[in-house]
């Protein structure tokens, strides 16, 4: 019983993401059917049931008898104030930030010595694309995410690939905790600059430096200890 009710609680924050960090589901939207729902997430339709009744009483979905389940239409970003992020969420973004201080620093160092100038372009490019993102208040995980990923493909590591997906996953976790705990991203966007500074320059020093700076800034502002 423990099992399953954890479950469906994983289940309801992975739609709860969906739904305030990803917009993959707006105020008013329709969720897919029942049967589409549980094999998309991976889980029987029971706990999907489950994880749905979880986020109704939560006032952030409603199920229209005949018509199907909805996100509410007077739901808005400010509902996550009313919602306690699991600790496995935070646990989870403990471990993943001390992988990329331990990996990211180096990466960037050595990604600044073989990156083409192409693919530095592409990489300011992104960094560009997040400061407006942020400046304007619009989703930019997406962004952060290709910006790192790109610095370690620059790498030119044929088992780098084998780390984005924890890059993926940290960058993730770390923009629904900014976003629950009202944490300021300016920082990302000042951080980002200094990285890109040291880069353009071929500076491989002052890149590692900043780097590290960037994911120690991360970790004390989410207040993540081991």
């Amino acid at each position: 019983m423990d099992n399953k009710k954890r479950l469906s609680d994983d289940i309801a924050e992975i739609l709860l993401s969906q739904i305030v960090v990803e917009k993959k589901y707006l105020p008013g939207d329709k969720l897919p059917n029942e049967i589409d729902l549980s094999k998309e997430l991976g889980v029987s339709r029971i706990t999907l049931r489950e994880a749905i009744r979880i986020l109704v009483t939560r006032h952030v979905l409603e199920i229209k008898r005949g018509k199907g389940t909805f996100v509410r239409e007077d739901y808005n970003d400010h509902t996550l104030d009313r919602l306690n992020i699991p600790p496995e969420v935070k646990m989870g973004a403990d471990d993943l930030y001390e992988i990329r201080l331990i990996f990211e620093p180096e990466i960037a160092y050595y990604a600044t010595l073989r990156a083409t100038d192409k693919e530095l372009e592409r990489i300011n490019t992104l960094k560009n694309e997040i400061e407006e993102r942020i400046l304007n208040k619009k989703d930019y995980a997406k962004q952060e995410t290709l910006f790192h990923c790109s610095i370690a493909q620059a790498t030119h590591n044929e088992f780098m690939s084998r780390l984005e997906p924890v890059l993926q996953e940290a960058i993730k976790k770390g923009v629904i905790l900014y976003e629950y705990e009202h944490i300021s991203n300016k920082d990302i966007i000042s951080d980002n600059k200094m990285i890109m500074e040291f880069m353009n320059a071929r500076n491989a020093e002052g890149a590692k430096s900043a780097m590290r700076i960037h994911i120690l800034r991360a970790i004390n502002q989410l207040k993540l200890e081991k």
